[in-house]
């Protein structure tokens, strides 16, 4: 089908919003696409309860060094995808396209255990972990092209 004015589609490329607060439309609104919104805290613990009282639940991802935080973080917030070091993990077969409160459609996803156990609130967790003695030596990665 064809859209008057969009017969080519309606893309949007990759979008960064910063100096984003809680009530704003682009905070409220949940985008499935290539954008990302940034909303500063000062606490661990004041992100969490930031990701918990939005009223969506795809998805969050942290970036740090202490496992003492991850696990904190990992445990407390109520969403169905989190990255650890990794941005939000896209679902891929092996892994249940979850969702927690406003972001999960029903009872069934369409990957993974979530398909078969549908009573079952499941979170899909992909931590990534740098020695602190390569953080500064370049890419750490398992595969060589040597």
């Amino acid at each position: 089908m064809k859209v008057a004015g969009y017969e080519n589609g309606n893309f949007i490329g990759p979008t960064v919003f910063s100096g984003v607060k809680p009530g704003m439309k682009i905070y409220t609104t949940e985008i499935f696409g290539p954008v990302m919104t940034i909303v500063s805290v000062d606490s661990l613990d004041e992100a969490i309860k930031l990701i918990n009282d939005n009223p969506f639940g795809n998805g969050t991802g942290i970036f740090t060094q202490s496992g003492a935080a991850a696990r904190k973080f990992q445990s407390e917030i109520d969403v169905g995808q989190v990255g650890i070091n990794v941005p939000i993990p896209v679902p891929v077969p092996y892994f249940s396209f979850t969702g927690s409160r406003g972001s999960k459609l029903g009872d069934l996803g369409p990957y993974g255990k979530q398909a078969v156990q549908f009573y079952t609130q499941t979170k899909t967790i992909t931590s990534r972990w740098f020695d602190d003695a390569t953080v500064s030596a370049g890419v750490n990665t398992t595969i060589s092209l040597k």
